[in-house]
């Protein structure tokens, strides 16, 4: 069985990698640094935005699926409900205009 990262040192990983490619990032909520969820929202500097939660695809796979996108306080909104639900969630807040988020990347894709 593999070891699994925490979710603090997962979010620290992710905000230096974001850094080392000029994209800004910042924790917008702090969750359970151990086990805590991640949802990361990239916020495109144009009114619109978009939330991603990791799940899993029909192979078993872990993936980044969309879990709210639209104009910015839409996705704000939704955001605030899942924090509700889950007062143990991280929230990383990316902002960048050409929608980089580095999710497909080995090391943060899987």
């Amino acid at each position: 069985m593999t070891p699994r990262l925490t979710a603090e040192f997962w979010v620290q990983a992710y905000l230096v990698r974001l850094r080392l490619a000029d994209i800004p990032a910042f924790i917008t909520s702090r969750g359970d640094a151990t086990a805590g969820a991640v949802l990361v929202k990239l916020n495109t500097l144009d009114g619109r935005a978009q939330a991603l939660t990791r799940s899993f695809d029909a192979s078993g796979a872990r993936v980044w699926v969309p879990l709210a996108e639209g104009a910015e306080a839409e996705v704000d909104a939704a955001l605030a409900r899942q924090r509700r639900f889950d007062p143990d969630l991280w929230i990383v807040e990316v902002e960048d205009r050409a929608g980089r988020h580095l999710l497909d990347q080995p090391g943060l894709a899987d």
